[in-house]
């Protein structure tokens, strides 16, 4: 008789998310759901004002409404000439339902003129992982937090098309001013540095140890 697969909840409704995080998390035994694969209804209050509390956030949401264990992503960028801003504004930076081109078009327009010694900026990534079973004090699920960033700076303008959000205009510290892109990356190259990657590798031995 076949071993039934552990199963992970990654507490989103993307399968753009849900297949990042396979890729970068390579969990041979579990079998990785979204809150759409389980019809989870309805959506956390994101009101935490820091990446790992948003994170906890949705992590918490999600164990409590599927009892499986769980995990949540929460990630932007920090751009050090606007005191860490959008930070987790980063996907409503420029208003509720701004496009990409609209969040990047507004952050260049308030870097314009700056050279590239003063554009330093850095992608963040927090992935929160909660248990159902008893609650810690406070009255919430047990939540372990892993952080990976990855640095590098603020381009003058957009180029490529590869990745998402802020891709196109976020140089990674590797490349010179004007050089490459994450949006000019393939996906291996991105996976090989983000910051998505850098924290599903610090998740990672903590899943295995629970049998994913």
């Amino acid at each position: 008789m076949a071993t039934e697969r552990p199963r992970l909840v990654i507490a989103t409704r993307s399968e753009h998310k849900l297949r990042e995080l396979g890729e970068l998390l390579r969990l041979r035994r579990a079998e990785l759901l979204s809150l759409e694969d389980l019809g989870v209804p309805g959506e956390p209050v994101e009101d935490g004002l820091t990446f790992e509390a948003n994170a906890t956030i949705k992590a918490r949401f999600a164990a409590s409404a599927t009892h499986l264990p769980s995990l949540a992503d929460d990630s932007g960028i920090e751009v050090d000439a606007l005191g860490g801003a959008p930070g987790v504004w980063t996907r409503r930076y420029a208003g509720p339902d701004a496009t990409d081109a609209d969040n990047n078009a507004k952050l260049l327009a308030a870097l314009q003129g700056l050279p590239p010694a003063e554009r330093g900026a850095r992608y963040v990534c927090v992935l929160a992982l909660a248990l159902p079973g008893e609650r810690v004090r406070g009255g919430g699920l047990p939540v372990t937090v892993r952080r990976g960033t990855c640095r590098g700076r603020i381009a003058p303008a957009p180029r490529g098309t590869g990745g998402f959000g802020y891709d196109p205009i976020f140089e990674p510290a590797r490349e010179v001013p004007a050089g490459r892109t994450l949006g000019e990356y393939s996906v291996a190259e991105k996976h090989a540095i983000s910051h998505r990657a850098r924290a599903a590798g610090r998740m990672l031995p903590i899943l295995r140890d629970l049998g994913f």
